[in-house]
């Protein structure tokens, strides 16, 4: 009995030990399961909380146009400049872009072009450049949807020499333009047919410049010393300015010359001419004195056709440029 008795012990004893070790391993298997599912559950709330902020710069970046200021600029007059200011402005208008367009040229061609008295105007880019009104007030309506304009008139001659004492001078007009930059998809300038402290201004204030060319020879004069200036800007004031292309305007079919200037500027800058040739036509002479851009006072002409195609292009330079295209 006595020894049946220690044997009944030890089992009952072994028995305890055993149940100890099994519950000991349910614990320990419990609290790692107990470890392990906050982990689980931290990382999969992290993965949640990246996946979120990745859609929502994804959401940012397409609801988020890039504002582009382009500046069009050639010291030689009669070029097609301030036409070719307006032309493309309407036609990213067209397009459903919101556009506004500054005269900076004192001649104030690109104001009255668009049909603005340009001696009934009280205030102009002058009066921002100078300190005296916010660019805010300055902006026009005009008779194109989606595009407004900022005039110029006589007064803007005179900024050329207060501007000389002026702290940043040639940043001025960037200043002037950053709190507008973001509320349009394109800023584009029409700068004066010189290479002053107006035409830096533009340039230090630019992300592009489009130069207009006209189809005959004393255009090409004078071409290197504004790509020189340009590169000047570039390495000592803008870094990130570049030049998006060359336009040859008021294209004469007729004439030899015009064919071999336009083989001379493509010899010499390559892809960055523009494959879209501005015709000269009458349509295109005429809109202006009637406030109005050529695509609007006669859509189906030559000079309105090959706008809108310059201006596909421009566009298209853009994406490629920001790498949004192929």
């Amino acid at each position: 009995m006595v020894f049946r008795s220690i044997i009944n012990l030890f089992r009952r004893k072994k028995g305890k030990r055993e149940i100890k070790k099994e519950t000991d391993f349910k614990r320990v298997e419990k609290e790692e399961k107990l470890i392990k599912k906050p982990i689980e559950e931290e990382i999969k709330e992290v993965k949640e909380e990246i996946k979120t902020k990745i859609n929502e710069k994804i959401k940012t970046k397409e609801k988020k146009k890039i504002a582009r200021v382009i500046a069009l600029t050639n010291q030689k007059g009669g070029v097609g400049k301030s036409t070719t200011a307006i032309n493309m402005s309407a036609c990213l208008a067209e397009m459903g872009e919101n556009i506004v367009l500054i005269d900076v040229d004192p001649q104030a061609n690109t104001t009255s072009g668009l049909g603005v008295n340009k001696y009934k105007v009280d205030k102009s880019i002058y009066d921002a450049i100078i300190g005296k009104a916010n660019i805010k007030e300055l902006v026009l309506n005009t008779r194109v949807e989606g595009l407004s304009l900022i005039p110029s008139n006589i007064h803007l001659a005179g900024a050329e020499i207060e501007l000389v004492n002026m702290m940043m001078r040639e940043h001025r007009l960037r200043k002037v333009i950053e709190p507008i930059r973001n509320n349009y998809d394109f800023i584009i300038i029409d700068c004066p047919p010189a290479l002053g402290i107006l035409t830096i201004n533009a340039l230090v204030a630019a992300d592009e410049v489009i130069v207009p060319i006209q189809c005959e020879y004393y255009a090409l004069e004078g071409l290197g010393q504004l790509i020189k200036t340009i590169e000047l800007v570039k390495n000592n004031l803008n870094k990130n300015l570049e030049i998006s292309g060359f336009v040859m305007t008021m294209y004469d079919s007729r004439t030899k010359l015009a064919s071999q200037v336009v083989e001379e500027v493509k010899r010499y800058f390559g892809e960055k001419v523009y494959k879209t040739i501005i015709p000269r036509n009458v349509r295109v002479s005429e809109a202006p004195s009637y406030g109005l851009p050529v695509i609007f006072y006669d859509p189906n002409c030559k000079g309105s056709l090959a706008y809108k195609n310059f201006t596909k292009e421009v566009i298209n330079h853009g994406k490629r440029r920001i790498g949004e295209g192929t």
